[in-house]
């Protein structure tokens, strides 16, 4: 399909020329995630989603909503091809846990491929808000935390560094490139099965500048600050500071939705 370039552009605040580089990829990755929340507000609403590229765009640009993995790394991928890239899809599979055991088509990721490989995830919440280096097995920082990327080849690791300096597994993910439809049986599964922590409760969580902004049903949560990147530090929660709260009714989860998110429903 035809995407309007302009709209996508100002829907995360970015203007100028955008020539499909490592540094566009940067920019838009991390203007992505501080415009586009990560949401499955739908799902507690009643309304499908539909895994059609002119629907994500008329979800996520035109009426200005989130969405989770599938609707946001889509919409993303066709975004990047659109201004030159070379996008492959991905099949991913959240946690640790093996292929055998995890569910089938859990998570979408992305692979970009310039003079280097990127992996680029826009659609996994509290995640990384630049693209990682798919081919540097090594630590690699960002403000917001640690990640390392690991793969064979055929299959890889995405993990995140904790607190106590160990690595915790992100997603399995498998270098062959998919297309969108693939995915339809992990959105019909998450939206549907009591065994999808997507339809267990409301989600809405967006990242700020200086940290995240979350409502976990009607629980506000705002964070500020990112924890120390060194595992030794004495202090772990660095210069973190959380607040949380319970709203009082849905009249002010619908008003925080509009006034924090830019959602209405």
């Amino acid at each position: 399909m035809d995407i309007d370039l302009a709209a996508y552009s100002a829907r995360i605040g970015v203007s100028g020329p955008l020539p499909p580089t490592a540094a566009t990829l940067r920019r838009l990755h991390h203007a992505h995630m501080l415009s586009v929340p990560f949401e499955n507000l739908d799902i507690h609403w009643g309304r499908p989603i539909v895994l059609e590229e002119g629907c994500l765009f008329e979800k996520l640009v035109t009426r200005r909503r989130g969405g989770f993995c599938y609707e946001q790394n889509g919409l993303f991928a066709v975004v990047l091809r659109e201004l030159g890239f070379t996008v492959d899809v991905l099949e991913a599979r959240v946690g640790a846990k093996s292929w055998e055991d995890g569910l089938p088509w859990d998570h979408m990721t992305l692979q970009v491929t310039l003079k280097e490989r990127w992996l680029v995830d826009v659609g996994f919440g509290d995640g990384f808000r630049e693209p990682l280096l798919l081919d540097d097995a090594g630590p690699q920082t960002r403000a917001e935390g640690i990640w390392r990327v690991q793969h064979d080849g055929c299959e890889g690791l995405h993990s995140s560094r904790a607190e106590d300096g160990d690595w915790k597994p992100a997603y399995r993910f498998r270098l062959r490139p998919r297309q969108l439809a693939d995915f339809t049986p992990g959105c019909e599964h998450h939206q549907h099965s009591p065994e999808s922590h997507f339809t267990r409760q409301r989600l809405c969580s967006l990242a700020t500048k200086t940290g995240r902004i979350t409502l976990s049903d009607r629980r506000l949560i705002v964070t500020e600050g990112f924890p120390p990147q060194d595992p030794a530090a004495s202090d772990k929660t660095g210069n973190v500071r959380r607040q949380e709260r319970d709203l009082a009714d849905e009249a002010e989860f619908l008003q925080v939705l509009r006034e924090r998110f830019g959602i209405e429903p």
